[in-house]
């Protein structure tokens, strides 16, 4: 059986569920993106290859195994997007949540039924149907646990509001000895510059201390002093409009001080390094072109 242990963002990473790219299928149409960005590179004719997509992970799959980290894989399903693992579940402490996704990727979740099989039922949740959450919205720190919402009343008329206030609840009940934050992100289904479609999108910890954060990103300015507050101003980095576009915060880390980065974030990995940090640049410009990166096409289960 998995014993799963993840308390936060940056421990050591032990296993982690990898999406793919293989068999993804024809490019979607402009009505079946998800979000503006994937939106945006449909129109223009620029939506990634799957050829450059499973090369870019396949960079991504070499860093982690030659850090030793065991990599599981979805089950491939023929003409599936399977990328964005992050979304489907996640895990906290010792106990796997199912997300409840939008209806349009329900079959991703097929493809890691081997992986939850092997996992005891007592460690498993599933959130009651009411209750919308996606792993990217759910970020560990401490004994906080942050989520991203969207909680104004035409929550229903965006498909890029995936977390909704009863998710925060759901998590606050689970989880009644962590501190639960909920934090209302920006939502447009046009303007990807405009849209934090989850909350790793626009923050996220690394390290012990330090964060990346674009301020933008949330809808409430208290939601960013307040990330000010803990962090302290001198520990986070902050990113422009431009660089949450090029997914700035979506990196990931394998430790507490080694960290995957995209090869084309100069201004972050620069600072990255001046800040101690061993940096593992990749390319996965490609990928990001559907509004995700690495943090994305991850979902840790096991982080000593």
């Amino acid at each position: 059986m998995l014993k799963l242990h993840v308390q936060n963002e940056t421990n050591q990473l032990h296993t982690v569920i990898l999406g793919t790219a293989h068999r993804n299928g024809p490019n979607p149409t402009a009505e079946q993106a998800y979000d503006p960005k994937s939106l945006e590179n449909i129109l223009a004719g620029t939506y990634p290859t799957e050829s450059d997509m499973v090369y870019e992970i396949a960079r991504f799959k070499d860093v982690l195994e030659r850090y030793g980290v065991t990599v599981l894989r979805p089950d491939e399903i023929d003409g599936l997007n399977q990328i964005f693992t992050r979304d489907i579940g996640f895990v906290i402490d010792d106990f796997f949540i199912k997300s409840n996704i939008l209806p349009d990727r329900s079959r991703e979740w097929g493809a890691i039924q081997y992986i939850i099989n092997q996992i005891a039922p007592t460690k498993f949740i599933q959130a009651p149907p009411q209750v919308h959450i996606e792993g990217g919205d759910v970020i560990l720190w401490r004994d906080y646990i942050f989520v991203g919402t969207y909680s104004k009343a035409d929550y229903a008329q965006y498909n890029t509001a995936r977390t909704n206030t009863l998710g925060v609840d759901f998590l606050t009940k689970t989880f009644p000895h962590k501190t639960v934050r909920g934090f209302d992100l920006i939502k447009s289904m046009t303007q990807a510059k405009e849209n934090a479609l989850h909350l790793d999108c626009c923050f996220q910890p690394i390290g012990e201390n330090k964060a990346i954060i674009y301020p933008g990103g949330f809808i409430n300015r208290s939601d960013y002093d307040y990330i000010v507050h803990l962090f302290g101003a001198e520990n986070l980095f902050e990113i422009s409009a431009e660089e949450m576009y090029e997914m700035y915060s979506n990196i990931f880390s394998i430790n507490t001080n080694t960290i995957v980065s995209e090869r084309r974030f100069k201004r972050l990995n620069t600072w990255l390094r001046e800040n101690g940090f061993q940096v593992e640049e990749i390319p996965y410009h490609e990928i990001g072109k559907q509004e995700g990166l690495l943090r994305c096409s991850t979902l840790p289960l096991i982080r000593k």
